[in-house]
């Protein structure tokens, strides 16, 4: 894929989507043993993109910067920079101007997030999610928070329902996306398992529910109708 070459992916960002990841093709990158899964994209190589990136074992990524920020979510194996080695679980943030060169032993796969930050951040996050305080709700709900920008337009989170808790309809104020970590997350257009990502828009009335407990990454208040895509 060139630079010239610019491809729209789920680009409206006013409309709702629900993607099964499983029944998604990978595509390889540029560099050997690292193959993604496209959910949503806006540009050629050098792209604002949300997509799932598989690492193959002792596969590598060569030096890069990322001039409008990254963040990642490691799914499974661990991820590795000159910086230090990212289990499953671990949560970060590179802000806009980072570089890095990117490793694995065992292979891993990352959910990851490229130029969709705010141009003023600067500070780099990381979070070991396994081993970080929750904050839990009377209401079956419990959470743990990765990242709240100053002005509150971004909220970043992992949350977690119990057995039959439910969340009931609220209004998705500067839309919301969610991906589905482990058990089944329900609403009111179905069942959505392990994998599942959705986009609501702004403005987009949901409600969450699960039968038997779910855990979900999910991020607020980023896609306001002022925001750029």
């Amino acid at each position: 894929m060139s630079n010239s070459a610019e491809t729209r992916l789920r680009a409206d960002f006013s409309k709702r989507v629900v993607v099964a990841t499983r029944d998604e093709p990978w595509v390889p990158s540029p560099q050997h043993g690292v193959d993604r899964c496209m959910l949503d994209r806006i540009g050629g190589e050098v792209a604002r993109a949300t997509s799932l990136v598989r690492y193959a074992a002792a596969s590598r990524f060569p030096p890069h910067q990322h001039e409008a920020g990254e963040e990642f979510l490691v799914l499974d194996g661990v991820f590795s920079d000159e910086h230090g080695d990212y289990p499953a679980g671990t949560y970060v943030r590179n802000p806009p101007g980072s570089a890095h060169t990117t490793h694995t032993e065992g292979g891993c796969t990352i959910f990851v997030k490229l130029r969709q930050m705010h141009p003023d951040e600067r500070r780099r996050v990381v979070i070991t999610t396994n081993d970080a305080p929750w904050s839990s709700s009377s209401l079956g709900r419990s959470s743990l928070q990765l990242f709240m920008s100053p002005d509150g337009t971004e909220n970043v989170a992992i949350e977690r329902l119990a057995p039959n808790a439910t969340i009931a309809q609220y209004v998705c104020h500067g839309g919301e996306e969610i991906l589905v970590l482990s058990g089944v997350l329900s609403d009111e257009s179905g069942d959505h398992g392990p994998g599942v990502w959705l986009r609501n828009p702004d403005g987009f009335r949901n409600a969450l529910a699960s039968r038997d407990g779910c855990t979900y990454w999910v991020k607020r208040g980023h896609l306001a109708p002022h925001s750029p895509p």
